[in-house]
């Protein structure tokens, strides 16, 4: 009887992490090959922010969604480097629309 027990939490034990793990369901990134091309658009966009030296690039977020949107966020210090940071967004490949969300804040 105490063989069974004893056999039965180790099962569950060792099965626990599958369940949780097959629970863990994101609608929006369901297919790996969505998700890696999600990346490698927001890598690249953050490599050309800072390929052009801008100072606010540290203060601005970038992330795509599934259908190729990237939206930024955060901080620059002028208007002009939100608008620099924009253009350039949208001139990299597979970037299908921006949604610019950076706020101006000289004082930061």
């Amino acid at each position: 009887m105490k063989t069974k027990l004893a056999l039965c939490l180790v099962a569950g034990a060792l099965l626990l992490p599958a369940a949780g793990f097959a629970a863990d369901t994101d609608s929006k990134r369901a297919a790996a090959r969505e998700f890696v091309k999600d990346s490698v658009i927001t890598t690249k966009v953050k490599a050309k922010l800072a390929g052009e030296k801008l100072s606010s690039v540290a203060h601005i977020r970038v992330d795509t969604d599934d259908k190729g949107v990237v939206h930024l966020t955060g901080t620059a210090k002028t208007k002009g480097e939100a608008d620099k940071a924009e253009s350039i967004a949208r001139g990299v490949e597979g970037v299908k629309m921006v949604k610019n969300d950076i706020k101006v804040n000289p004082d930061r």
